[in-house]
């Protein structure tokens, strides 16, 4: 390693959009590791959590510097499994991955070879002539956009890109869905999905085809949750010269010893794979079974905004590189000033915020794929959740991380206490 150098489904997804963006930032904390109570708090949340049976099981890991991690444990794999859950249990991330390829581009814009304010169009040329919706709502009619798109704009979701949830609703998400345009897994089921055509094979396609789509703003003027980590996954594997997992393994999960982590779950790790559950009018069922899950097959292509699944271990990691901005054990994996910029506001000048606030995040800034805090008392606080429940946060400023586990969409109820863990 070289260092770095210079429930329907749509109903599901737009709840978990608004859990990931949801802020409690304003919560009163009390110190991560100065408090002990604070840790046991945790933990009688989790059993709490388990006992009555609105989860299976939950980790939680919290750290500190340069400290080993504390894990919390609570349950089972699984209703109907006795095999505890622990600091290896697998957990499927869903869009926890996008901190990861936000910071994968980082890495390559740290070395020189992109920039953070570099035209999309000159890595992938399909991105030249970008049109914008004139009726969003209704139709997909589209005039020329005034602005080029930048990879400043995909790693904070102001490129004006589409997504299969209903935070984009209108014609444009019904056009990504019958153009296999869904970048992510829930169970062998997903081709069965009504007007859904069958995801796509490559990131080359994902991103050609989105770059014959509308947008739905001009680059740069609105926020809107997004697929642009995904087309950024592409930009990542064209200017590394290598397929993105490769480039995930290569300079991130090796040298950060994340062995556990990855887009498919090999065979013989499959009986520490959690099953995954959705709340369906308040009432739980089996989603996705770990003994049979989907994510024991290859997905179709690597993709940048969810897919990956880790380990509170693994992820923890990820988060004490984070906190300790760029180096972990020895081993550079970003400069310093690289790690500050990713975990900074990067939103471009002007920008609509009216989604983050009318979904309850107003005042918060973005970074290389996750959120920033910009005030209050989690201030520098980065991250981001996960559909099924997970969610992982770090200041790099105190160097405090916290990160919770479960497999349930549709319990959102970990952000406020990880604000909590890291004030």
């Amino acid at each position: 390693m070289r260092p770095e150098s210079g429930l329907s489904r749509r109903q599901l997804l737009l709840a978990a959009g608004r859990f990931a963006l949801a802020g409690g930032l304003g919560v009163q904390a009390m110190p991560l590791l100065a408090e002990a109570s604070h840790a046991e708090r945790l933990q009688s949340f989790i059993d709490g959590l388990v006992a009555r049976r609105e989860v299976p099981g939950a980790v939680v890991a919290l750290g500190e510097g340069d400290s080993a991690p504390r894990f919390l444990r609570s349950g089972t794999l699984a209703f109907d499994s006795a095999a505890a859950v622990n600091e290896d249990t697998l957990w499927r991330i869903y869009s926890q991955t996008k901190p990861v390829t936000g910071i994968a581009a980082m890495l390559l814009i740290g070395e020189g070879r992109l920039r953070l304010d570099q035209p999309l169009a000159e890595v992938i040329p399909e991105f030249g002539s970008p049109r914008v919706l004139s009726d969003p709502e209704h139709s997909l009619a589209a005039r020329p956009a005034a602005h080029r798109i930048t990879i400043r704009h995909l790693l904070t979701h102001t490129a004006g890109l589409g997504y299969t949830t209903e935070l984009n609703t209108g014609p444009l998400a019904d056009e990504y869905r019958r153009l296999g345009l869904v970048a992510g897994r829930y169970n062998r089921d997903d081709a069965a999905t009504p007007g859904r055509a069958p995801t796509v094979p490559s990131l080359r396609e994902f991103s050609e085809r989105v770059a014959g789509l509308p947008l739905i703003a001009e680059p740069g003027a609105r926020w809107s949750y997004s697929c642009s980590l995904d087309v950024l996954a592409r930009v990542i594997e064209i200017v590394a010269g290598m397929p993105f997992d490769a480039f995930l393994q290569q300079r991130l999960f090796t040298p950060l010893g994340m062995r556990h982590t990855g887009f498919r779950v090999p065979a013989a790790d499959g009986g520490r794979l959690a099953t995954n559950y959705r709340v369906v009018d308040a009432k739980i069922e089996t989603l996705d079974p770990g003994a049979s899950s989907v994510y024991l097959d290859p997905p179709p292509f690597p993709f940048g905004g969810s897919g990956l699944v880790s380990s509170a271990r693994d992820y923890d990691r990820f988060l004490a590189m984070l906190a300790n901005r760029g180096t972990l054990d020895g081993v550079t994996v970003l400069s310093p000033d690289t790690a500050l910029l990713a975990m900074s506001n990067l939103l471009p000048e002007g920008v609509d915020l009216s989604m983050l606030e009318r979904i309850g995040m107003g005042g918060a800034g973005f970074g290389a794929g996750g959120s920033v805090a910009l005030s209050g008392p989690a201030r520098g606080m980065f991250g981001w959740g996960g559909l099924a429940g997970t969610d992982a946060r770090v200041n790099p400023f105190t160097g405090r991380r916290a990160s919770a586990y479960i497999n349930v969409i549709g319990r959102y109820v970990f952000l406020p206490r990880l604000v909590e863990a890291l004030d």
